[in-house]
């Protein structure tokens, strides 16, 4: 399973937009990714600059990684602050711009793209998501998945190590989420919350609350982190978690209202309390399952963003970093949604 980081690149200036597409490329090939397949990453990367320079009137940023097994696959993850778009859907086709230009980019994107998501709406910015295949991986449907679980995981600026992690176990029935933050940022963060990641896929079997104690014994000798473990059984319809630390999340659960998520008080690897216990809320299908560490601002919220919630997880999990991430630390926004 791929539990990668994001890279983050900054558009502040025009004058770097030669620079990101050459070390973005670089990312591709050292992946393994062919000439042709590279080309059109190249293409979506131009045509995403582009348009930031275009409609971004706050620094824009690309969030690229190779992601599962044996690299099969490049995300790339386009974020404005610009003025957003009244229309998306028709903004995709050839020849539409609202910036009086040819109006080929959203276009460009959309074909050379595998699998594709855009959200935009007036005031809050655009996000577009493309994500591009090897040869022989694309997938022949994109049928509706049991589990449907996306990650924007991102290091504090100017790391090259994210001490943020998280991952997932998928069983038949039900599924298993951890989502860890190691203590500081940089190396030693990395360590302790890879730690905890390592840890989790080992104890998969055990309830939310004693694979918590087995992490924090597995993680003494580090500078400890704060975790959430969170297992879903779509048949029991039940949501089961226990966390110990600053990692915060809610249920959305309809017109029941959000459910917040709580931890206990603690640092794993160094003390939490004698007595730990299994927090179970209902679930049903299509509730929505948001975590985060604490790099990401705890009052956020999806009134401003109309339909936001009908697209990829993926898309949603960047809108929050978007606009609430603090920009001073690691950060790990979680979007899990079941289908019923």
């Amino acid at each position: 399973m791929d539990f990668k980081a994001h890279t983050r690149f900054s558009l502040t200036d025009r004058t770097f937009q030669n620079l990101i597409k050459r070390d973005i490329a670089k990312v591709a090939e050292n992946a393994g990714f062919s000439e042709t397949e590279v080309g059109r990453i190249n293409i979506i990367i131009s045509e995403m600059v582009s348009n930031l320079l275009k409609h971004g009137t706050i620094a824009g940023e690309l969030l690229v990684k190779p992601f599962g097994r044996h690299n099969i696959g490049f995300e790339i993850i386009c974020l404005d602050q610009g003025p957003g778009m009244s229309e998306p859907l028709r903004m995709q086709e050839d020849g539409v711009s609202t910036a009086g230009t040819a109006g080929e980019g959203l276009g460009a994107i959309k074909r050379q793209s595998d699998e594709f998501d855009l959200y935009s709406a007036k005031g809050v910015g655009t996000v577009i998501l493309s994500r591009v295949y090897k040869k022989g991986h694309k997938p022949k449907a994109r049928a509706p998945k049991k589990f449907d679980v996306s990650v924007v995981m991102v290091p504090k600026a100017g790391e090259k190590h994210c001490g943020d992690g998280w991952a997932i176990y998928e069983a038949v029935d039900y599924f298993s989420l951890l989502v860890a933050d190691g203590l500081g940022h940089g190396e030693h963060a990395e360590v302790a919350s890879q730690g905890a990641v390592q840890t989790f896929l080992q104890n998969t079997n055990l309830p939310p609350a004693d694979m918590i104690r087995n992490v924090h014994a597995a993680i003494k000798k580090t500078r400890g982190a704060v975790a959430n473990i969170t297992s879903i059984n779509v048949k029991n319809q039940e949501l089961t978690y226990c966390g110990v630390g600053n990692i915060a999340g809610r249920v959305l659960a309809g017109p029941e209202g959000p459910k917040s998520i709580i931890s206990y008080n603690g640092i794993l690897g160094h003390n939490i309390p004698n007595t730990l216990n299994n927090h179970v809320i209902p679930w049903v299908g299509n509730n929505l399952l948001v975590l985060h560490s604490d790099g990401l601002k705890s009052k956020w919220d999806f009134s401003r963003y109309k339909d936001l919630l009908r697209h990829d997880t993926s898309i949603i999990a960047a809108v929050l970093y978007k606009d609430f991430n603090r920009g001073t630390d690691d950060t790990l926004v979680l979007v899990a949604r079941t289908r019923s």
